[in-house]
């Protein structure tokens, strides 16, 4: 028995995956590929990279957190379903 699929997935379907998982790999590498643009010439020393790197951590920290916050008040059910299900698993885990 073969099946056929009228439409195949593309590497295009993929990439308008609009998952917070691919949303936020698009945005690790986004970083990434900024961080590693910037040359270190002579004026720019190592700590003065380092703090723009911690700076941009914590924006991005800080925008994460508030998707989460509102995740949490926008399906408060859902997530507390989530939180007890996860607590049940750690606690079978650590019982072992």
């Amino acid at each position: 028995m073969t099946e056929t699929y009228s439409n195949p997935l593309t590497a295009d379907d993929i990439l308008d995956d609009e998952t917070d998982s691919a949303r936020l790999t698009r945005e690790a590498d986004a970083l990434i590929a900024r961080s590693e643009g910037r040359s270190f010439d002579r004026t720019a020393s190592v700590r003065q990279a380092v703090r723009e790197d911690l700076a941009e951590g914590r924006e991005w920290a800080r925008q994460r957190g508030e998707l989460a916050r509102d995740t949490i008040r926008d399906q408060p059910l859902k997530t507390a379903a989530y939180a007890v299900g996860l607590g049940v698993i750690i606690g079978l885990l650590l019982r072992r």
